[in-house]
């Protein structure tokens, strides 16, 4: 068996994900890639962020937070349980923490530290390398069983089980733009502020972006969001589902437009543009298609073909008569 993906190589947001006075917040855990800059503050369930990762502001967590060697943390830490703070560390704020600390050498907090815990003085283990190698071990033996009791024995067993927020490593978000190397996908009932850049977007329903989406490859726009910018992709094809709403410009290779979209902008295709009407009645079929035979059709078709049996029967009687 060939060993698993990397698990970051993917912006992945979940449903109901906000931006709200400059900061992400989620009821999801925070997986961070390494090198990546983060200007918006953060509010989630956990953060777990790679080695040299940078944060414009202050982050909120309602348990464990995990930072790796080099990160920069521009205002305070706060951490509903326990933190892991790697060598060092910059925090520009207070670092306020519930439970225990573990924290590495040369860490430097600009306003001091409070934990109500054990605070233990070592270089704690990177969090994310140690969790995606023995993960990795586990899948790349087949144990799918295994992989998954030692990813529940790292969460909390009450807690409610929710895909988490991941950020791919190099990632650059901002208020002006939100700017990945990978594919990207954002998921229902979120309001976003910034444009979005990435290999290839999906965006769920009911989700509304405040900025453009721009892709290499294919562009997908739900049922129900509404983007308030361009889309545009390279050599992909954008598909805009019923209910949708983009108010700016669409430009692509080829696109598909759902029955119910609403684009307030121009429409440029390179190649195939394409309507998806809705059916009106069940019974009218979605495509060109040469209608079934209906039962009482097939009942006509074999009474006509005894019909011709029966004819045939009477001429070979009238023959051997003569």
């Amino acid at each position: 068996m060939s060993s698993p993906g990397d698990p970051l190589d993917e912006l992945s947001i979940p449903d109901e994900t906000t931006v709200e006075e400059h900061d992400i917040v989620t009821d999801s855990d925070v997986l961070v890639g390494s090198n990546s800059r983060i200007e918006f503050g953060v509010r989630s369930r956990t953060i777990a962020a790679g080695e040299r990762v940078d944060f414009g502001r202050h982050l909120e967590v309602d348990n464990d937070c995990r930072l790796d060697m080099l990160c920069a943390v521009d205002g305070s830490v706060l951490v509903g349980a326990d933190a892991y703070i790697g060598a060092r560390v910059h925090i520009g704020g207070q670092l306020l923490v519930s439970g225990d600390l573990d924290i590495g050498d040369d860490v430097e907090i600009d306003e001091g530290f409070e934990t109500n815990g054990w605070i233990h003085t070592r270089n704690p283990v990177p969090a994310l390398v140690f969790y995606f190698i023995v993960l990795s071990q586990f899948l790349r033996f087949g144990d799918e069983k295994g992989a998954e009791e030692f990813a529940s024995a790292l969460t909390d067993a009450d807690a409610e089980h929710r895909p988490p927020l991941v950020i791919p490593r190099g990632a650059e978000l901002s208020d002006d733009a939100w700017r990945v190397s990978t594919p990207a996908t954002i998921g229902d009932d979120c309001r976003l502020h910034g444009n979005i850049r990435a290999e290839s977007i999906v965006v769920g329903a009911d989700t509304t972006i405040f900025g453009s989406l721009r892709a290499r490859e294919d562009i997908e726009v739900g049922s129900g969001t509404v983007v308030i910018g361009d889309v545009t992709t390279r050599n992909g094809t954008v598909t805009l589902q019923a209910g949708c709403e983009v108010r700016g410009d669409v430009a692509c290779q080829e696109l598909v437009v759902h029955e119910g979209a609403d684009v307030d902008g121009a429409l440029r295709a390179k190649g195939d543009m394409k309507l998806v009407r809705r059916a009106d009645t069940a019974s009218e079929p979605a495509y060109d298609e040469e209608p079934a035979a209906s039962p009482s059709d097939e009942t006509s078709t074999e009474q006509s073909a005894g019909d011709e049996t029966s004819t045939e029967s009477a001429e070979q009687s009238a023959t051997d008569s003569t």
